[in-house]
Protein backbone atom coordinates (compact mmCIF):
# COMPACT_ATOMS: atom_id res chain seq x y z
CA UNK A 1 0.00 0.00 0.00
CA UNK A 2 1.27 3.31 -1.12
CA UNK A 3 1.31 6.61 1.03
CA UNK A 4 1.50 8.75 -1.57
CA UNK A 5 -1.64 8.72 -4.19
CA UNK A 6 -0.30 9.05 -7.21
CA UNK A 7 -0.61 11.62 -9.68
CA UNK A 8 -1.62 14.50 -6.68
CA UNK A 9 2.02 15.56 -6.38
CA UNK A 10 1.46 15.69 -2.48
CA UNK A 11 3.65 14.18 0.34
CA UNK A 12 0.98 11.95 2.40
CA UNK A 13 3.20 9.85 4.49
CA UNK A 14 1.59 10.95 7.79
CA UNK A 15 5.11 10.15 9.17
CA UNK A 16 6.96 12.83 7.59
CA UNK A 17 6.06 16.41 7.99
CA UNK A 18 3.68 18.24 4.93
CA UNK A 19 5.99 19.78 2.36
CA UNK A 20 6.45 23.61 1.30
CA UNK A 21 4.10 24.84 3.83
CA UNK A 22 4.97 23.73 6.73
CA UNK A 23 1.25 22.25 7.95
CA UNK A 24 0.96 19.40 10.29
CA UNK A 25 -0.12 15.68 9.48
CA UNK A 26 -3.54 14.44 8.34
CA UNK A 27 -3.70 12.24 11.64
CA UNK A 28 -7.56 11.88 10.47
CA UNK A 29 -6.32 10.23 7.09
CA UNK A 30 -3.92 8.36 8.61
CA UNK A 31 -6.44 6.91 11.32
CA UNK A 32 -8.91 5.96 8.55
CA UNK A 33 -6.60 3.90 7.22
CA UNK A 34 -5.53 1.90 9.92
CA UNK A 35 -9.09 1.63 10.07
CA UNK A 36 -9.77 0.16 6.68
CA UNK A 37 -6.82 -1.85 7.06
CA UNK A 38 -7.89 -3.94 10.32
CA UNK A 39 -10.96 -4.06 8.79
CA UNK A 40 -9.81 -5.59 5.79
CA UNK A 41 -7.70 -7.91 8.02
CA UNK A 42 -10.89 -9.09 9.83
CA UNK A 43 -13.70 -9.34 7.28
CA UNK A 44 -14.26 -5.70 7.01
CA UNK A 45 -18.12 -4.28 7.21
CA UNK A 46 -20.16 -4.59 10.55
CA UNK A 47 -18.08 -7.88 11.41
CA UNK A 48 -14.73 -5.68 12.39
CA UNK A 49 -15.69 -4.90 15.94
CA UNK A 50 -15.71 -8.61 16.49
CA UNK A 51 -12.29 -9.26 15.41
CA UNK A 52 -10.91 -6.16 16.88
CA UNK A 53 -12.45 -7.55 20.42
CA UNK A 54 -11.13 -10.74 20.13
CA UNK A 55 -7.98 -9.13 19.17
CA UNK A 56 -7.98 -7.83 22.69
CA UNK A 57 -9.09 -10.93 24.00
CA UNK A 58 -6.34 -12.56 22.73
CA UNK A 59 -3.81 -9.93 23.78
CA UNK A 60 -5.24 -9.98 27.57
CA UNK A 61 -5.38 -13.70 27.64
CA UNK A 62 -1.43 -13.93 26.51
CA UNK A 63 -0.81 -11.43 29.31
CA UNK A 64 -2.25 -12.91 31.81
CA UNK A 65 -0.73 -16.32 30.73
CA UNK A 66 2.90 -15.07 30.72
CA UNK A 67 2.54 -14.23 34.75
CA UNK A 68 2.58 -17.34 36.91
CA UNK A 69 3.05 -17.19 40.54
CA UNK A 70 4.39 -19.74 42.90
CA UNK A 71 3.56 -19.99 46.20
CA UNK A 72 5.67 -20.50 49.49
CA UNK A 73 7.12 -24.06 49.70
CA UNK A 74 6.61 -24.55 46.23
CA UNK A 75 8.42 -25.17 43.41
CA UNK A 76 7.98 -24.36 39.93
CA UNK A 77 8.80 -26.78 37.18
CA UNK A 78 8.41 -24.63 33.63
CA UNK A 79 7.75 -26.70 30.52
CA UNK A 80 8.86 -25.44 27.13
CA UNK A 81 7.01 -27.57 24.43
CA UNK A 82 7.20 -30.55 26.93
CA UNK A 83 10.41 -30.66 27.62
CA UNK A 84 12.27 -28.91 31.37
CA UNK A 85 13.46 -25.56 30.63
CA UNK A 86 14.06 -24.42 34.18
CA UNK A 87 12.51 -24.41 37.90
CA UNK A 88 10.87 -21.34 39.39
CA UNK A 89 11.43 -20.26 42.54
CA UNK A 90 8.38 -18.78 44.83
CA UNK A 91 7.05 -15.77 43.95
CA UNK A 92 6.19 -14.09 40.89
CA UNK A 93 7.48 -15.03 37.64
CA UNK A 94 7.29 -15.07 33.46
CA UNK A 95 6.86 -17.35 31.13
CA UNK A 96 6.11 -18.06 27.89
CA UNK A 97 1.99 -18.14 26.94
CA UNK A 98 0.59 -21.94 26.50
CA UNK A 99 1.15 -23.78 24.49
CA UNK A 100 4.86 -23.00 24.46
CA UNK A 101 5.58 -22.70 28.47
CA UNK A 102 3.60 -24.33 30.80
CA UNK A 103 4.17 -24.71 34.92
CA UNK A 104 4.00 -27.51 37.42
CA UNK A 105 3.95 -26.72 40.86
CA UNK A 106 5.02 -29.19 43.22
CA UNK A 107 5.00 -28.61 46.73
CA UNK A 108 8.87 -29.42 48.06
CA UNK A 109 8.41 -27.37 52.35
CA UNK A 110 5.28 -29.45 53.12
CA UNK A 111 5.88 -33.27 55.35
CA UNK A 112 3.24 -36.13 53.94
CA UNK A 113 2.63 -38.75 55.39
CA UNK A 114 1.47 -42.56 54.88
CA UNK A 115 0.61 -45.08 57.02
CA UNK A 116 -0.35 -49.18 56.34
CA UNK A 117 -1.08 -52.25 58.03
CA UNK A 118 1.07 -55.48 56.33
CA UNK A 119 0.55 -59.20 57.29
CA UNK A 120 4.32 -60.03 57.68
CA UNK A 121 6.06 -63.42 58.74
CA UNK A 122 8.74 -63.57 61.08
CA UNK A 123 11.85 -65.21 60.82
CA UNK A 124 10.32 -67.95 63.42
CA UNK A 125 7.33 -68.61 61.22
CA UNK A 126 4.89 -66.48 63.17
CA UNK A 127 2.24 -64.33 61.28
CA UNK A 128 2.20 -60.94 62.96
CA UNK A 129 -0.21 -57.47 61.74
CA UNK A 130 2.36 -54.64 61.64
CA UNK A 131 1.09 -51.17 62.06
CA UNK A 132 3.92 -48.22 60.17
CA UNK A 133 3.64 -45.25 59.02
CA UNK A 134 5.75 -43.20 57.04
CA UNK A 135 6.55 -39.15 56.76
CA UNK A 136 8.58 -38.13 54.17
CA UNK A 137 8.90 -34.85 51.96
CA UNK A 138 9.81 -33.90 48.39
CA UNK A 139 13.09 -32.56 47.86
CA UNK A 140 13.76 -32.93 43.82
CA UNK A 141 10.86 -31.52 42.10
CA UNK A 142 12.42 -32.71 38.95
CA UNK A 143 12.76 -36.10 40.26
CA UNK A 144 9.41 -36.67 41.32
CA UNK A 145 8.29 -35.89 38.29
CA UNK A 146 9.68 -37.57 35.76
CA UNK A 147 12.37 -39.91 36.86
CA UNK A 148 9.38 -41.85 38.52
CA UNK A 149 6.27 -42.90 37.41
CA UNK A 150 4.36 -43.28 40.75
CA UNK A 151 6.65 -41.75 43.39
CA UNK A 152 4.28 -42.47 46.19
CA UNK A 153 3.32 -45.88 45.21
CA UNK A 154 6.81 -46.37 44.79
CA UNK A 155 7.05 -44.91 48.12
CA UNK A 156 4.64 -47.30 49.68
CA UNK A 157 6.41 -50.33 48.01
CA UNK A 158 9.20 -49.67 49.56
CA UNK A 159 8.10 -48.95 53.08
CA UNK A 160 6.51 -51.90 53.40
CA UNK A 161 9.51 -53.79 51.57
CA UNK A 162 11.65 -52.56 54.04
CA UNK A 163 9.68 -53.44 57.46
CA UNK A 164 9.00 -56.74 55.72
CA UNK A 165 12.90 -57.16 55.63
CA UNK A 166 12.94 -56.82 59.23
CA UNK A 167 10.62 -58.50 60.38
CA UNK A 168 11.60 -61.56 58.28
CA UNK A 169 15.31 -61.57 59.55
CA UNK A 170 13.80 -61.68 62.98
CA UNK A 171 11.99 -63.65 65.52
CA UNK A 172 9.09 -62.46 67.13
CA UNK A 173 9.97 -62.16 70.71
CA UNK A 174 12.74 -59.99 69.13
CA UNK A 175 9.63 -57.66 67.68
CA UNK A 176 7.60 -57.58 70.79
CA UNK A 177 10.34 -56.71 73.11
CA UNK A 178 12.78 -54.09 73.53
CA UNK A 179 14.19 -54.70 70.02
CA UNK A 180 11.99 -52.74 68.26
CA UNK A 181 13.70 -49.43 68.22
CA UNK A 182 16.84 -51.25 66.38
CA UNK A 183 14.45 -52.98 63.91
CA UNK A 184 12.82 -49.86 63.03
CA UNK A 185 16.20 -48.22 62.63
CA UNK A 186 17.66 -50.68 60.23
CA UNK A 187 13.87 -50.10 58.32
CA UNK A 188 15.24 -46.52 58.33
CA UNK A 189 18.27 -46.92 56.59
CA UNK A 190 17.06 -49.54 53.98
CA UNK A 191 13.98 -47.33 53.09
CA UNK A 192 16.32 -44.25 52.31
CA UNK A 193 18.45 -46.47 50.73
CA UNK A 194 15.63 -47.31 48.36
CA UNK A 195 14.69 -43.92 47.36
CA UNK A 196 17.90 -42.49 46.61
CA UNK A 197 18.67 -45.40 44.36
CA UNK A 198 15.24 -44.90 42.40
CA UNK A 199 15.41 -41.23 42.16
CA UNK A 200 12.08 -40.48 43.61
CA UNK A 201 12.97 -37.11 44.75
CA UNK A 202 11.55 -37.98 47.65
CA UNK A 203 13.40 -37.70 51.63
CA UNK A 204 12.45 -39.83 54.50
CA UNK A 205 11.74 -37.98 57.73
CA UNK A 206 10.88 -40.42 59.78
CA UNK A 207 9.65 -44.21 60.12
CA UNK A 208 8.14 -46.13 62.97
CA UNK A 209 6.35 -49.23 63.99
CA UNK A 210 3.12 -47.76 65.64
CA UNK A 211 2.19 -51.27 66.57
CA UNK A 212 2.72 -55.26 66.39
CA UNK A 213 0.37 -58.30 66.88
CA UNK A 214 -0.90 -61.66 66.25
CA UNK A 215 -4.26 -61.99 63.57
CA UNK A 216 -7.62 -62.31 65.13
CA UNK A 217 -7.73 -65.97 64.51
CA UNK A 218 -4.58 -67.01 66.79
CA UNK A 219 -4.70 -64.02 69.39
CA UNK A 220 -5.45 -66.27 72.13
CA UNK A 221 -2.48 -68.41 71.82
CA UNK A 222 -0.61 -65.20 71.23
CA UNK A 223 -1.93 -63.70 74.48
CA UNK A 224 -0.62 -66.79 76.61
CA UNK A 225 2.99 -67.15 74.97
CA UNK A 226 2.85 -63.13 75.94
CA UNK A 227 1.78 -64.30 79.40
CA UNK A 228 4.42 -66.78 79.55
CA UNK A 229 7.49 -64.49 78.26
CA UNK A 230 6.19 -62.19 80.88
CA UNK A 231 6.44 -64.76 83.99
CA UNK A 232 9.57 -65.83 81.87
CA UNK A 233 11.20 -61.99 82.71
CA UNK A 234 9.46 -62.00 86.28
CA UNK A 235 11.51 -65.26 87.07
CA UNK A 236 14.59 -64.34 85.47
CA UNK A 237 14.43 -60.89 87.38
CA UNK A 238 13.71 -62.68 90.43
CA UNK A 239 16.42 -65.31 90.03
CA UNK A 240 18.92 -62.43 89.75
CA UNK A 241 17.77 -60.80 92.71
CA UNK A 242 18.10 -63.65 94.40
CA UNK A 243 21.62 -64.77 92.84
CA UNK A 244 22.46 -60.98 94.16
CA UNK A 245 21.32 -61.62 97.81
CA UNK A 246 23.40 -65.23 97.91
CA UNK A 247 26.53 -64.78 96.36
CA UNK A 248 27.97 -62.23 98.54
CA UNK A 249 27.04 -64.61 101.31
CA UNK A 250 28.37 -67.51 99.92
CA UNK A 251 31.32 -65.71 99.51
CA UNK A 252 31.76 -64.42 102.32
CA UNK A 253 31.07 -67.73 104.22
CA UNK A 254 33.60 -69.54 101.53
CA UNK A 255 36.23 -66.64 102.49
CA UNK A 256 35.75 -67.61 106.70
CA UNK A 257 35.94 -71.11 105.92
CA UNK A 258 39.30 -70.24 103.76
CA UNK A 259 40.91 -68.53 106.72
CA UNK A 260 39.48 -70.75 109.34
CA UNK A 261 41.28 -73.46 107.38
CA UNK A 262 44.52 -71.72 107.35
CA UNK A 263 44.49 -70.75 110.54
CA UNK A 264 44.18 -74.33 111.61
CA UNK A 265 47.01 -75.63 108.72
CA UNK A 266 49.04 -72.96 110.64
CA UNK A 267 48.23 -74.24 114.20
CA UNK A 268 48.82 -78.11 112.89
CA UNK A 269 52.09 -77.53 111.56
CA UNK A 270 53.40 -75.69 114.13
CA UNK A 271 52.29 -78.07 116.89
CA UNK A 272 53.38 -80.83 114.95
CA UNK A 273 57.11 -79.01 114.43
CA UNK A 274 56.98 -78.70 118.34
CA UNK A 275 56.24 -82.26 118.77
CA UNK A 276 58.58 -83.66 116.40
CA UNK A 277 61.18 -80.58 118.06
CA UNK A 278 60.16 -82.21 121.41
CA UNK A 279 60.72 -85.63 120.12
CA UNK A 280 64.34 -84.79 118.76
CA UNK A 281 65.55 -83.35 121.92
CA UNK A 282 63.95 -86.56 124.21
CA UNK A 283 65.94 -88.63 121.40
CA UNK A 284 68.98 -86.70 122.34
CA UNK A 285 68.74 -87.27 125.85
CA UNK A 286 67.90 -91.02 125.30
CA UNK A 287 71.31 -91.58 123.82
CA UNK A 288 73.20 -89.90 126.26
CA UNK A 289 71.94 -91.64 129.00
CA UNK A 290 69.21 -94.29 127.75
CA UNK A 291 68.32 -95.94 131.96
CA UNK A 292 67.71 -92.84 133.15
CA UNK A 293 65.96 -90.95 130.29
CA UNK A 294 63.55 -94.18 130.07
CA UNK A 295 62.96 -93.92 133.70
CA UNK A 296 61.82 -90.19 133.40
CA UNK A 297 59.37 -91.00 130.58
CA UNK A 298 57.72 -94.26 131.80
CA UNK A 299 57.34 -92.07 135.73
CA UNK A 300 55.78 -88.92 133.57
CA UNK A 301 53.80 -91.42 131.29
CA UNK A 302 52.27 -92.50 134.44
CA UNK A 303 51.55 -89.26 136.36
CA UNK A 304 49.73 -88.07 132.90
CA UNK A 305 47.84 -91.81 133.14
CA UNK A 306 47.03 -91.58 136.81
CA UNK A 307 46.14 -87.52 137.10
CA UNK A 308 42.58 -88.23 137.00
CA UNK A 309 42.54 -91.77 137.43
CA UNK A 310 40.44 -92.88 140.43
CA UNK A 311 43.03 -94.72 143.07
CA UNK A 312 42.15 -97.17 145.56
CA UNK A 313 44.77 -98.11 148.52
CA UNK A 314 44.60 -101.34 149.60
CA UNK A 315 45.01 -101.69 153.27
CA UNK A 316 43.88 -105.16 154.02
CA UNK A 317 47.35 -106.81 153.34
CA UNK A 318 46.21 -107.89 149.71
CA UNK A 319 43.42 -109.95 149.83
CA UNK A 320 42.64 -112.10 146.25
CA UNK A 321 38.93 -110.64 146.03
CA UNK A 322 38.49 -106.37 146.09
CA UNK A 323 34.54 -104.97 146.03
CA UNK A 324 35.30 -102.15 143.85
CA UNK A 325 32.32 -99.39 143.54
CA UNK A 326 30.11 -99.64 140.00
CA UNK A 327 31.89 -96.10 138.98
CA UNK A 328 35.47 -97.38 139.06
CA UNK A 329 34.98 -100.49 137.63
CA UNK A 330 35.72 -99.57 134.26
CA UNK A 331 37.42 -95.69 134.54
CA UNK A 332 37.75 -94.05 131.11
CA UNK A 333 42.10 -93.93 129.89
CA UNK A 334 43.28 -90.43 127.86
CA UNK A 335 45.71 -90.90 125.65
CA UNK A 336 49.47 -89.39 126.56
CA UNK A 337 50.59 -86.10 125.08
CA UNK A 338 53.15 -88.11 123.48
CA UNK A 339 50.91 -90.16 121.56
CA UNK A 340 50.08 -94.04 122.47
CA UNK A 341 54.62 -94.99 122.73
CA UNK A 342 54.79 -96.01 126.24
CA UNK A 343 58.64 -96.76 127.02
CA UNK A 344 58.28 -99.72 130.38
CA UNK A 345 60.97 -99.64 132.49
CA UNK A 346 61.62 -103.56 132.49
CA UNK A 347 61.77 -103.71 128.79
CA UNK A 348 63.02 -100.60 127.56
CA UNK A 349 60.87 -101.16 124.27
CA UNK A 350 57.91 -99.07 123.13
CA UNK A 351 54.38 -100.17 123.07
CA UNK A 352 51.33 -99.14 121.45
Amino acid sequence: MAWNEPGSGKQRDPWKDGGGGGSSPDFDAWLRKLRDTFRRMFGGGSGGGIGVALLGVVLAWVAFDSVMRVNAGDTGVVLRFGRIARLAPPGLGFKFPRPIETVTKVNTGKTLQTSDQVRMLTRDENIVLVDFYVQYRISDARQFLFDVKDPNETLGQAAESAVRSVVGSNDMDAILTGQRNELVAKARDVLQGTLEQYRTGLVLIDLNIQNVRPPAEVKDAFDDASRALQDKSRLEEDARAEASRIVPEARGEAAEIRARAEGDKSERIARAQGDAQRFNLVEAQYRAAPEITRKRLYIETMQEVLRDTPKIIDGSGGKNLLNLPPPLQAPPTKPTTLGATVITPDTGKAGN
